[in-house]
């Protein structure tokens, strides 16, 4: 095998989806240079094409802060400077070809996967490492040595080893998603927590193709506010860091975060075939208040009483639909921090710059991989999108998202309400007050999200933030109208299906302790007694007149 090998700007190794559907394999240069032809990246799984995609926008990032589109030096003097550079992208179509093959050219020498001194992405001193098979490797499995995947999608030579392409993504996916399993070499490192995007809440915009996918993530000025300090990609540092967990300043530069190196990794390869890795811990810094990160949505945390909020990244909750996320994503308001990427779309839309068509849909994409016990493993891995009017994110939208916001806040009041009609019925249907009737109610307000689930999508995406008061009127009783009617048709199915026994009922004593003092009161369960509740519930929900 040769020393040097595989290089990242001419071998082909990213998954890209074109129009026609189809999949190839194309270099890092191509997939920059032809993004305005590819639909979409098309990795094995949606948060490795976040990975992939945080490299394409260091490159971006590094490129366009410096230079413009014919490659001549102009750095940002003023913030319009950003807004004017990324508007002249935008119109063009395509990303320039001179400034990017000028730069890859120039650093082409630092992108090869193997290299005796400077394998891209990896540190020989990672060697010391804790050792691994592809099968950790690949994030489908990411399967250990004591933690076998039962039906895992591949076996045999592919599970054992994979090409130097298929190494290439999932070296992506593992610097900034690897779970807590390893063990420091160094006595008394710190404790690192998970790969940097695993400690996220991901989220990005995606434009009609890759080449608008790009531009949209590529925030020019931090939250679209101010411009960004000093900093350079992994690539370009003079010395790599190599040392084990090492504590680091918050990066100040897109470049130098998309480019972190939450782990030291050495790939091991034999007869062509990479068939594992060493792995230690990487770079580390403090979450709270990292708006240098613009890829993930934010929480206010009060660390004691009367404290302000400190903001940390919130990670998504896999079980909760997008749209459920609204508020703590699309807000901008007090105690809510957007995403910065969120930000710099907004400031796109501004009065007087409007750099996306009026009318236009913004569509956006969140991701995440859900740990075991602390972080120990990966369970699984999972994406959602939304689509809605991109002016909902300007001035002129402020009072709809504020709706939005109530909207939600009333789909889970009746997803509440649906969870107290199971848990009636099931009593009425002769199981006691137990885990069961829980599970129950559980598994009912499930049901429900999911069948509001398409309605609200649609609703959403076809709210148009100019219309006038009236029109907003009648939209939002149109979806009252909806959602409750939803809400009926579901408690009525379940009504039937609690059966019989349940339409009878049967009287019960509820028992209630104060104190040293308990009450007793005889109550009946019937099905038309837990439905009428149910409708009462609904009415207080959107109060008189609400609804049609």
């Amino acid at each position: 095998m040769k020393e040097t090998e595989f290089n990242l700007l001419e071998e082909p190794w990213i998954r890209i989806r074109f129009p026609d559907c189809s999949v190839r394999e194309v270099s890092l240069t191509d997939a920059l240079l032809h993004a305005h032809e590819a639909a979409d990246l098309a990795g094995e799984l949606p948060a490795q094409d976040v990975a992939v995609l945080r490299l394409l926008l260091a490159v971006l990032q590094t490129v366009f802060q410096r230079v413009d589109g014919t490659g001549a030096p102009a750095p940002f003097r003023q913030e319009e400077d950003a807004i004017v550079r990324w508007g002249k992208l935008w119109r063009l179509g395509r990303f320039p070809a001179e400034p990017l093959q000028q730069y890859l050219k120039t650093w082409r020498e630092r992108f090869w996967l193997f290299h005796p001194e400077r394998p891209f992405w990896q540190v020989p001193q990672a060697k010391i490492g804790t050792e691994y098979s592809a099968a950790k490797l690949n994030g489908e499995l990411s399967e250990s040595g004591n933690k076998i995947r039962l039906f895992p999608p591949c076996s045999g030579e592919e599970k054992s080893g994979m090409s130097y392409a298929q190494a290439a993504r999932w070296l992506m996916y593992l610097n900034g998603y690897d779970d807590t399993s390893s063990k420091p070499k160094t006595k008394g490192a710190p404790s690192v927590g998970a790969g940097w995007l695993g400690k996220l809440g991901p989220i990005q915009a995606v434009g009609s193709n890759l080449f608008e996918t790009l531009l949209l993530n590529l925030t020019l000025l931090k939250d679209g506010v101010e411009k960004w300090g000093e900093g350079v990609p992994c690539w370009e540092l003079e010395t790599p860091r190599s040392g084990e967990r090492t504590e680091i300043p918050q990066p100040d530069h897109p470049a130098a975060l998309l480019t972190l190196q939450s782990r030291r990794i050495f790939l091991h390869r034999e007869n062509d075939r990479v068939t594992g890795y060493s792995l230690l811990g990487g770079d580390f810094f403090s979450p709270e208040y990292a708006y240098c990160e613009q890829m993930t949505v934010w929480r206010g945390v009060q660390r004691s009483r009367n404290a302000p909020l400190v903001f940390l990244p919130k990670r998504h909750d896999p079980g909760k639909q997008f749209w459920r996320e609204f508020p703590a994503v699309f807000m901008q308001e007090n105690g809510i921090h957007a995403p910065g990427v969120v930000r710099w779309i907004s400031r796109l839309q501004h009065p007087g710059i409007h750099l996306l068509d009026r009318g236009s849909l913004v569509r956006f994409r969140i991701t995440g991989v859900e740990y075991g016990d602390k972080d120990f493993f990966v369970t699984d891995t999972f994406a959602d999108e939304l689509s809605f009017h991109a002016d909902l994110l300007e001035d002129v939208g402020k009072s709809w998202r504020k709706s939005i916001q109530e909207e939600i806040a009333r789909c889970e009041s009746l997803a509440e309400a649906v969870g107290w009609l199971a848990c009636d019925l099931a009593i009425a249907a002769g199981r006691d007050k137990d885990g069961s009737q829980k599970a129950e109610a559980g598994k009912a307000k499930e049901q429900f999200y999911f069948r509001v689930d398409q309605p609200f999508r649609e609703w959403l995406r076809t709210i148009d933030p100019l219309q006038g008061e009236e029109e907003k009127e009648n939209k939002i009783l149109q979806w009252r109208n909806q959602a409750a009617q939803l809400a009926r048709r579901f408690g009525e199915e379940l009504v039937r299906e609690a059966g019989t026994r349940a339409l009878i009922g049967r009287s019960i004593e509820d028992r209630s302790k104060k104190g040293k003092n308990e009450t007793s009161i005889k109550r009946h369960y019937s099905a038309p007694e837990a439905y009428n509740a149910f409708l009462s519930r609904i009415a207080v929900i959107y109060g008189k007149g609400g609804t049609a």
